[in-house]
């Protein structure tokens, strides 16, 4: 049963339509972390990137600008994280939000000692949301494209949330293969993190941006960006933590160049 109810969503899936050599080469010239792909893993990159854009939609608001080409840098940097992964982990929310810059969200903060909740509007780059849309800033797409290798990628954080909420909840825990036992995973990551935390709240300076001290998703999908966007920094500041991203992503841009 539940393999012909796979088939018929198979089928009332929107088919993507094929990208053709021209747009997708000005995509890998214009986006450095697809470069290294080698021919195999290129032609199932442009593949997902074709089924990512046939299945979300795109809404540019703010006055942003978003044709044809900047959807696809999206969708091919999105698509990265799950190439040697399952795309399905990308299932589950439509909606892919792009303003011009930096953006303001209304929040609610509960502090669990006081029980006291306040609300508030922070500035955001990137905000993902559990079965809701990816949103991000366009400006901070165009500072990522253009410094590639220096540990930030605010498409591939995001959708580190994205990966780190499909087992329930943002822990830092994303789906992970057989081969990568969830107790190791938690263990190494909860080392690495209150090792960082530590270093973070004496003022120290780290490799790995400050901000993933904030929480341990936060610090997933830090990591998770670095990882792909230079790989060596996070072996240097993380080895531990860089063995299992590796494991995790398997070869990939990350490992396959830099």
């Amino acid at each position: 049963m539940f393999a012909l109810l796979r088939r018929i969503g198979e089928r009332l899936r929107p088919r993507p339509e094929p990208l053709d050599d021209a747009r997708w080469q000005a995509a890998v010239a214009a986006c450095a972390l697809l470069q290294p792909l080698n021919p195999d893993q290129a032609a199932r990159l442009r593949g997902l990137s074709a089924r990512f854009l046939a299945e979300k939609t795109f809404f540019a608001l703010g006055g942003a600008e978003l044709d044809d080409q900047r959807r696809l840098l999206i969708a091919a940097q999105a698509c990265l994280p799950v190439l040697e992964l399952d795309y399905d982990l990308l299932r589950g929310w439509r909606q892919v939000l792009v303003y011009p810059g930096e953006f303001r969200m209304r929040r609610e903060h509960h502090d669990e000692e006081t029980g006291v909740v306040t609300e508030g509007e922070d500035s955001l780059i990137g905000e993902a949301w559990e079965g809701g849309p990816l949103v991000l800033s366009w400006a901070d797409i165009e500072q990522d494209l253009a410094q590639p290798h220096e540990g930030f990628n605010v498409i591939i954080h995001e959708i580190a949330h994205k990966l780190d909420m499909r087992d329930g909840g943002s822990d830092g825990v994303p789906p992970l293969p057989p081969s990568l036992p969830r107790r190791e995973w938690k263990q190494v990551f909860q080392q690495a993190y209150d090792a960082f935390c530590a270093a973070v709240d004496a003022d120290e300076e780290t490799l790995i941006d400050p901000y993933a001290a904030e929480s341990p998703d936060e610090f997933f999908a830090c990591l998770t960006e670095a990882w792909f966007s230079n790989p060596a920094l996070v072996a240097k500041a993380m080895p531990a933590v860089a063995g299992l991203l590796q494991r995790l992503f398997r070869p990939s841009a990350a490992t396959t160049g830099n």
